[in-house]
């Protein structure tokens, strides 16, 4: 895993200061502590911070050959079989990311349809000067832009265009509310109005500086291939499908295992993480030489009673022969160590799960440098009771996500905002609207959510924090091959008998009955509300107080918010507000961390 930036400017324009690139080259430097490059060519500078991850000696980028240039941040799962079929003479070192560059020399700009894997790739044809920047479909690795004096501006993170210099730090009041009241911010735009995405398997074509065509390559084509699940008396067998599920899960976690340095899990009690468990154990029992064991973190909370799968994971980890520990987060460093953590959501997501990843993160460095992780199994197998609530028929009440914010009701936020208004769940009608293709209510309620909630949160928080100590986290369940079956399969295989993710279960009870998957799920939630509260006082008065909330909220009903924290919607919104104020500080004001919550707060 690495990091990219640079610019696509005018070949006879006036070219960036060399500081610039510094400083985007440090900026990123957390991304790829082993190293960083800078090349400046005719019509484009590149910037380059590398994680190495395969062909540790010879795989430093840029890479080039007679017709382009590339920097990338990802892994290429498919490289070998690319190198195959392009031979030998196409490529000069064995890092993964030379088969892209293979690729766009003989394909173009329709590289990107032949890759499998996850990555942001820019390119520069050195024969034309156009600039090519390319993300995966599933947005599983980011890629920022920006219109800038010295042409477009592109970084992994918006973090280090706002430390380059090349965009202003000022806040979007609409996206800032979406923000709020939804947890993450939908689509191109940012919460800097100068910085928007490139979207999830978007290629677009850069000439002189300026965006000219874009290309955008689905997650989840609607096209249907009428063998690969035959049909029986209408509906697709089970038993078919399970073996369709059992090859592409081995294929994939094999894939993603390829490495040439030691890697991990992490393992909730859950579905998904125990499917990429079990591939491990399975793949590392038919290995035909020694393997390393298998290591696997879990979360837990100090908070009594507070929902967890501590002891499940536990339980799964020794059937699978995996070297397990369990990290206790405690209430103290969470206080201790938040406003780093904070800082790293530069593309803020108000996701509290971000504490325990960056924990478990912290602690899977000492040992391992790629992670593997279960992130993308609810939204392709219907994970989540929002889906089951689709299932039903109209007249008995579907719900339609995201149609109520944190903050509705609560009378905390002033009605005179900047930027009170319903703009984001214009954004997310406008994700609906997009996915309106799909073929049921079921369907249209996943593709949402993998077009905007997975790329725009739960993908972002796991690169934010695990890049923040200088891991490589990969995602087996988000791999083509697996997506391909999840997409084909009718809604009674992906919700059954008032369960989802019901082939995952099947597959699970087959392989490691051990993981108990029909069994009432515990859950796995992070006890942030009952921590507020027992520093509600101290916390509500210290938030309260700080410029970025009393434009937008009441300070007395944010220091009442505070107190009543242990009640679900009120501890929601109070993580809300504190989240935004470390964050405010962080990447607004540019603050540096000073100390521990209490500390960073009352400066």
């Amino acid at each position: 895993m690495c990091g990219i930036a640079g610019l696509a400017h005018d070949a006879a324009s006036s070219p960036c200061p060399l500081p610039v690139l510094e400083a985007l080259a440090e900026a990123l430097s957390h991304r790829g502590p082993d190293g960083a490059h800078i090349r400046r060519e005719s019509g484009a500078d590149l910037v380059h911070t590398r994680l190495s991850i395969i062909d540790l000696a010879g795989g430093d980028q840029p890479l080039s050959n007679s017709a382009a240039t590339l920097i990338a941040n990802g892994e290429i799962y498919n490289d070998p079989q690319i190198r195959q079929t392009l031979g030998p003479a196409a490529f000069t070192t064995g890092s993964d990311c030379e088969s892209a560059l293979a690729l766009f020399t003989r394909e173009g700009v329709e590289y990107p349809r032949h890759l499998r894997g996850m990555y942001a790739i820019a390119l520069h044809d050195t024969g034309t000067g156009e600039v090519v920047l390319s993300r995966d479909p599933f947005g599983i690795k980011p890629l920022y832009m920006a219109e800038t004096a010295y042409g477009l501006a592109f970084a992994s993170e918006p973090a280090a265009l706002l430390r380059a210099g090349l965009v202003q730090r000022t806040l979007c009041p609409t996206a800032r509310e979406t923000m709020l009241q939804l947890r993450f911010v939908p689509g191109e735009k940012t919460v800097f109005p100068g910085i928007r995405r490139v979207l999830p398997g978007e290629t677009l074509r850069i000439i002189n500086g300026h965006i000219t065509a874009r290309y955008r390559q689905p997650a989840l084509p609607v096209t249907h291939r009428s063998d690969l699940l035959p049909r029986t008396q209408g509906n697709t067998t089970e038993d078919r499908a399970l073996a369709l599920l059992d090859t592409a899960l081995m294929n994939s976690v094999s894939a993603h295992e390829r490495a040439d340095v030691p890697f991990g899990l992490f393992l909730s009690g859950g579905i998904d993480s125990a499917c990429v468990l079990t591939a491990m154990s399975r793949l590392k029992r038919a290995a035909t030489h020694p393997t390393p064991p298998l290591h696997a973190w879990t979360a837990s909370f100090d908070v009594p009673g507070a929902a967890n799968e501590a002891e499940a994971a536990r339980a799964l980890a020794q059937a699978a022969g995996a070297e397990h520990e369990t990290l206790m987060v405690t209430r103290a460093m969470v206080w201790r160590h938040l406003p780093e953590i904070v800082a790293c959501m530069d593309d803020p997501a108000t996701d509290y799960a971000i504490i325990p990843t960056w924990f478990l993160a912290r602690r899977a460095a000492q040992n391992v440098r790629v992670i593997l992780s279960g992130e993308g199994g609810d939204e392709l197998f219907c994970g989540y009771g929002r889906y089951r609530a689709a299932t039903r028929p109209w007249w008995a009440g579907r719900k339609r996500p995201w149609r109520r914010g944190v903050f509705d009701g609560l009378d905390i936020l002033r009605a005179d905002r900047p930027g009170a208004d319903t703009h984001w769940r214009a954004g997310i009608a406008a994700a609906e609207q997009a996915c309106a293709h799909a073929a049921t209510p079921l369907a249209r309620a996943q593709a949402v959510d993998i077009a905007e909630w997975l790329p725009n949160d739960l993908l972002l928080k796991l690169d934010r924090c695990l890049m923040a100590h200088g891991l490589e986290g990969r995602t087996p369940l988000l791999d083509p091959v697996v997506a391909d079956v999840a997409r084909r399969l009718p809604d009674n295989l992906r919700v059954h008998n008032g369960q989802g993710k019901w082939l995952l279960r099947r597959w699970l009870a087959q392989h490691a009955p051990a993981a108990r998957p029909f069994a009432p799920k515990q859950g796995f939630t992070v006890p942030i509300g009952s921590w507020i509260a027992q520093d509600g006082q101290t916390l509500g008065a210290l938030v309260a107080k700080q410029d970025c909330i009393a434009e937008i909220a009441h300070p007395e009903q944010v220091r009442a918010l505070f107190m009543a924290a242990d009640k679900t919607r009120e501890g929601t919104a109070a993580w809300g507000l504190l989240f935004y104020a470390l964050w405010h500080r962080a990447h607004v004001r540019a603050q540096p961390v000073t100390g521990d919550v209490f500390e960073t707060l009352a400066v």
